[in-house]
């Protein structure tokens, strides 16, 4: 009776929650405030969820960082309920963090930043309130002295924290404070060492998209050789180590494996890889991530597109 152990696969949404079904449980009940009633429950709620994360500091992290971007005016009103709380202060933090990244630069970066450090002092373990730190940084384009500092604080909390190499990925792009020289000596860097299955697994892959997508922005030549581009040495490399390991049932256990399998799905489709795309696309269940997807237009209406394809 095998069809009684196939699972049908819904159709295709946007899940900031990811595959965090507890995360996704909370995030509808903020949703809708006749659920929760007053705003203390609602508070309430979220504390109980971030206390029973623990020191799981990877899905602490995916945890406050998606409440903060779904949740901004809540962050800010549990801070001002209690000032002092870890998790408040955090949460509030990268509130300002995202929404600032969004406007192109922070309201109050100074304060901003005193939060970020209250929140550290409050939780000296916690790597949250020091990536939060590097991202307002990184949104400011602050000098490297200062966000190597920040960077060294989260390595000793966390040497893998893959929120915190994302942001250092972006930081040194050509587009922001690097190059593309800068950027290579810092992948080459971090893969030389870091150990399987750790949550920046995504790493080379994602500089790979990125860079695929300057290939596409510049149009022109570029644009029409960019087909290709997952034939070049570099790039085929990064995408056929994460084909050959991700795919494997059980492989990735970090909270944001299903933002990696939706990078690995679009970099196998546009790569023409259609067989080990439509596996990809099978294992994120329709959990569908902005980021590639929404490059080339509407993240779900993309991600159908190339879904479709790649059966």
């Amino acid at each position: 009776m095998a069809f009684l152990r196939q699972r049908r696969r819904p159709a295709p949404r946007l899940a900031p929650q990811l595959d965090d079904e507890e995360l996704g449980r909370m995030l509808d009940l903020l949703s809708s405030s006749r659920s929760l009633g007053p705003q203390d429950i609602a508070i309430s709620q979220v504390e109980q969820l971030l206390h029973r994360t623990g020191d799981a500091w990877d899905r602490r992290s995916h945890r406050v960082v998606t409440l903060a971007g779904a949740f901004p005016a809540l962050a800010r009103k549990w801070r001002m309920k209690q000032p002092r709380s870890t998790d408040a202060l955090v949460l509030h933090a990268w509130a300002d963090v995202l929404l600032g990244r969004h406007a192109g630069g922070l309201d109050d970066v100074d304060a901003t930043l005193e939060t970020c450090r209250r929140a550290a002092d409050a939780s000296p373990a916690d790597p949250t309130p020091w990536v939060a730190m590097l991202a307002a940084l990184r949104v400011e384009r602050r000098e490297t002295a200062e966000v190597a500092a920040v960077w060294e604080e989260i390595r000793r909390r966390d040497p893998w924290n893959r929120e915190a190499h994302m942001q250092i990925l972006g930081y040194l792009s050509p587009e922001e404070r690097g190059s593309h020289a800068t950027l290579r000596e810092f992948i080459d860097d971090v893969v030389a060492i870091m150990p399987p299955q750790m949550p920046p697994a995504c790493l080379p892959l994602a500089a790979a998209v990125r860079q695929y997508h300057r290939n596409l922005d510049q149009g022109g030549v570029q644009a029409l050789v960019a087909p290709h581009y997952w034939s070049q040495p570099h790039a085929a490399r990064a995408l056929g180590q994460a084909a050959g390991q991700w795919l494997q049932p059980g492989f990735l256990q970090h909270a944001a494996r299903t933002a990696d399998l939706n990078l690995l799905a679009y970099a196998l489709a546009r790569a023409g890889r259609t067989v080990e795309a439509g596996q990809a696309f099978r294992a994120v269940f329709g959990q569908v991530v902005p980021w590639p997807w929404e490059h080339d237009g509407d993240p779900v209406e993309r991600f159908v597109h190339w879904s479709g394809r790649c059966e």
